[in-house]
């Protein structure tokens, strides 16, 4: 199966960065490296993209756990012990065999990243991914965090909502990174956002927006959505563990000399409190320039 979808070739070729994306393209592959399969085994955070086989509707969902609940099992497995909580949007689809998933291992205190796309099987224990695309991320854009504590926190009852409330909106404009889920004819992606506070924004109760930084040209998200606009987004508070998922549509509108800007129309909300057992601790630096040059994979 080729890397590059028509939508994001289209992007590509009207921004003329075709011969820099097979460049990039290359480091793709349907195996998971020995170092990649050490990198899994470390991190206590996995984020999953994939759309509610009942609903059609794309969520972005966190999955917490001790080192190693995350681990490949084979040169083309990952497999994850436990899942996400029984109120997750993604819970269904979790439990479906054959699903078309997005998964993205981040760890803050390296600034490392990988993703990992393929489909689901459930499992004893958890669920397993099929891979068919592996690939790792440059750093740029992902802000540091020196330290994650496992604490002991009982998950509070899911807020659901079809707009963002105040409390909601604050949480969207002072987030520094968020996680974006996609959706195309053959599977499915999840991928990171980061910024300084502000650089995601609450327009209206029912309308986000952010501008799309610079990358390595392969345009994956923005080529999903050019073909369907479906997609979720998910915002961590890294303290506290509160998780806001967002399922809704998103566009990208284009200005001069190539800057451009998604805008996402929420259509439902879930705001967890205390979802996630994790606290990190702040960021150590601001992002640089995102102008400046080129960085992560979009």
């Amino acid at each position: 199966m080729s890397v590059y979808r028509a939508g994001s070739r289209a992007l590509q070729d009207r921004l003329g960065v075709r011969e820099i994306a097979d460049h990039v393209g290359r480091s793709v592959g349907p195996g998971i490296r020995t170092v990649a399969a050490a990198f899994l085994e470390l991190q206590p955070l996995l984020l999953l993209g994939a759309a509610d086989p009942e609903t059609g509707a794309v969520w972005a969902s966190p999955l917490a756990g001790p080192a190693g609940f995350v681990r490949a099992t084979g040169p083309h497995r990952m497999s994850v012990a436990g899942g996400v909580l029984p109120t997750d949007p993604l819970a269904t689809a979790l439990a479906t065999d054959g699903v078309p998933v997005g998964t993205l291992a981040l760890d803050p205190r390296t600034r490392r990243r990988m993703r990992l796309n393929g489909r689901l099987r459930p499992t004893e224990h958890g669920f397993a991914v099929e891979a068919e695309q592996v690939f790792s991320n440059c750093p740029k854009y992902i802000r540091r965090r020196r330290t994650c504590t496992r604490v002991d926190r009982m998950p509070g009852t899911p807020v659901t909502s079809t707009e963002l409330t105040g409390q909601e909106r604050a949480l969207v404009t002072s987030a520094d990174t968020f996680f974006l889920a996609t959706v195309h004819a053959h599977g499915a992606d999840i991928s990171h956002r980061g910024g300084d506070p502000g650089f995601l924004r609450a327009d209206s109760p029912r309308e986000l927006s952010w501008r799309d930084y610079p990358g390595n040209s392969m345009f994956l998200t923005l080529g999903n959505l050019a073909a369907d606009p479906r997609a979720g987004l998910l915002v961590l508070d890294w303290r506290t563990g509160t998780t806001l998922q967002l399922t809704g549509e998103a566009r990208t509108e284009f200005g001069p000399g190539g800057e451009r800007t998604v805008r996402f129309t929420v259509t439902r909300a879930v705001r967890t409190p205390s979802a996630l057992p994790l606290r990190w601790s702040p960021p150590l630096s601001p992002v640089k320039d995102p102008g400046a040059d080129p960085g992560t994979a979009r």
